[in-house]
């Protein structure tokens, strides 16, 4: 089952999804391998710090993200990926590196690749290493309200 807190949020807001179970992986794309999903459409969730806050970087899990890009879309200096250790705390609904792309649920600003836009529907970790969630990117847009930038 999702992350509580992500499957009240889906349900709460009458989208439609569906959970996808699969084989325990870690890295994005053995998870698009082993839940044979194309490596464009699912979205991975790196997390990164703009000075002294948490955000989310989204991008299709066979694309690397370029912190340059986004330092140069959101106009800050200060970018680094931010270590586990410093972020596993601030989701403690999910597995340590399995945390869902929703920004809004853990009060941080999301970044998403213009390529997930490209797509009518986008995977991603559901909180755990054994599931997805697959919805609309449309209703993704809508309840996370990401900032579309140049990420790749």
């Amino acid at each position: 089952m999702p992350a509580k807190k992500l499957k009240e949020f889906l349900d709460s807001h009458d989208v439609k999804y569906v959970t996808i179970s699969h084989s325990p992986a870690y890295t994005a794309q053995a998870i698009a391998e082993s839940a044979h999903i194309p490596g464009k459409e699912l979205a991975k969730t790196v997390i990164v710090k703009i000075g002294d806050k948490f955000a989310m970087a989204v991008a299709p899990a066979s694309f690397s993200v370029n912190l340059r890009h986004l330092q140069e879309a959101i106009g800050s200096e200060q970018i680094e990926l931010a270590s586990e250790p410093d972020f596993k705390d601030l989701f403690p609904d999910c597995e340590v590196g399995a945390m869902p792309p929703f920004g809004n649920l853990y009060d941080m600003a999301v970044y998403v690749a213009e390529q997930l836009t490209e797509d009518e529907e986008i995977a991603f970790n559901a909180g755990s290493h054994t599931e997805l969630v697959r919805l609309a990117y449309k209703d993704y847009e809508n309840l996370v309200k990401p900032k579309v930038v140049s990420l790749t």
